[in-house]
């Protein structure tokens, strides 16, 4: 598989409360560490010539400003989650300033739920200056966008499908409970892995810490980083430590390569 050099920037690594979690007194909302403070759940991937974001979600206005990002060339929708989409309508200041529509890939069930949620940007009338999106169909087969190949991979968040995406030698996962071992077949061979792990204890929809170590020392990645970090999980530090040679949990803005 053809890879090339990424920089992939965590835009978010925090589930859909964040953390600090509204109202919340926890010592890892009340924490004073950066690194426990976690905007809802996003990538930035860049190439030499190609820009990608994974989802939009309601932080991505905060999320462009932080990382800086003057030219965005798609979005990527894992799921319809509004912790994955609310932030499509800003997408609108880079169709301002590049002058054309934003290219948007999504399978179709995203793609119903993006249509239901933000209406008027597929109304006939448009008002001016809402967004303007092109909507590209993400099927099983891979694609590319620009230089950048793309590999869907299908996950279960519960009894929902949700896509998880291989870049090259870089895959990522977010949003899981379960993947089938024809869709972990997919992994093998990544350089790194992010994964989503959401807490210790067990739930309903996601990979609990424990789960998610299985499936990174299963897939033999030899970097994997995990996401999706619920303030349950405990503070960035102190879980840090305890994991796995080769595993650790992302924090915000970090940035790491992959080739």
């Amino acid at each position: 598989m053809f890879s090339p050099k990424l920089k992939i920037t965590f835009l978010g690594t925090g589930t859909s409360s964040g953390v600090p979690m509204i109202a919340c007194d926890c010592n890892v909302c009340e924490s004073d560490n950066p690194k426990d403070k976690r905007l809802r759940s996003s990538i930035l991937i860049e190439s030499d010539t190609t820009t990608i974001v994974v989802d939009t979600t309601p932080d991505f206005r905060t999320q462009m400003l932080q990382a800086k990002v003057k030219k965005l060339d798609a979005v990527i929708f894992t799921h319809p989650h509004k912790d994955h989409v609310a932030g499509l309508d800003d997408i609108k200041a880079f169709n301002y300033f590049h002058q054309q529509p934003m290219k948007v890939f999504a399978n179709e069930m995203t793609q119903v739920a993006l249509k239901r949620e933000f209406s008027y940007i597929f109304d006939d009338h448009k008002y001016p200056g809402v967004p303007e999106i092109y909507l590209h169909d993400i099927h099983e087969n891979s694609f590319t966008i620009g230089d950048i190949p793309v590999t869907p991979i299908s996950v279960w968040h519960y009894k929902m499908p949700v896509l998880g995406f291989r870049f090259g030698n870089f895959t990522y996962i977010t949003d899981a409970n379960r993947i089938e071992d024809q869709e972990l077949s997919k992994i093998t061979g990544s350089k790194v892995l992010v994964l989503n792990a959401l807490r210790k204890e067990k739930h309903l929809s996601h990979f609990t810490l424990q789960e998610a170590i299985d499936i990174a020392v299963q897939t033999r990645v030899p970097q994997t980083y995990f996401t999706h970090i619920s303030h349950q999980l405990g503070k960035h530090l102190e879980i840090n430590q305890a994991l796995p040679e080769g595993i650790q949990l992302a924090y915000d803005f970090q940035e790491i390569l992959s080739d």
